[in-house]
């Protein structure tokens, strides 16, 4: 605080011996130590108030990053992936334009070649699956089972 050497205490000490008296100099020597030490008390408790203050202000500092540690935390902890893809399957169905009706041919009499697949111009790449799927005629049954086969031996 002060830079006061022993010199300068030396001649501050003969200067009040003198300027004072020695009678009355046990008095106020007694009477500087008990200022200098309200003076002292005053600087510790403000210096203790500031620290205090500064442990506050790094505690809200500290409170604040654990906070956003916290919410970032629960972000991952209530990630639900299923939601997430169902949530974009939703918004892609309803995103996608209206399907054109596609006509399909009616099933071939039994024995019959299949027909050929209707002509089909869908909007999308999806509806070409989808078409692809309804223009397939089904597969018809396996008529070789059914029907009686020739016997050997029979002449036939």
């Amino acid at each position: 605080m002060f830079d006061i050497g022993w010199s300068e205490l030396l001649v501050i000490g003969v200067v009040a011996l003198i300027a004072i008296g020695p009678k009355e100099l046990p008095g106020v020597l007694r009477t500087v130590g008990q200022w200098m030490g309200k003076v002292r008390r005053m600087a510790a408790e403000f210096q203790g108030q500031f620290q205090d203050a500064m442990r506050e202000a790094e505690m809200a500092d500290i409170k604040k990053q654990v906070d956003e540690m916290a919410s970032a935390a629960s972000t991952v902890t209530n990630y639900d992936p299923l939601g997430e893809i169902s949530k974009q399957f939703e918004t892609a169905i309803d995103d996608k334009p209206a399907q054109t009706p596609v006509a399909t041919a009616p099933p071939a009499p039994e024995g019959a070649a299949p027909a050929e697949p209707a002509a089909v111009t869908p909007d999308s790449a999806t509806d070409n699956v989808h078409a692809a799927a309804q223009a397939v005629p089904a597969t018809p049954a396996l008529e070789t089972a059914a029907a009686p086969q020739p016997k050997a031996g029979s002449g036939a």
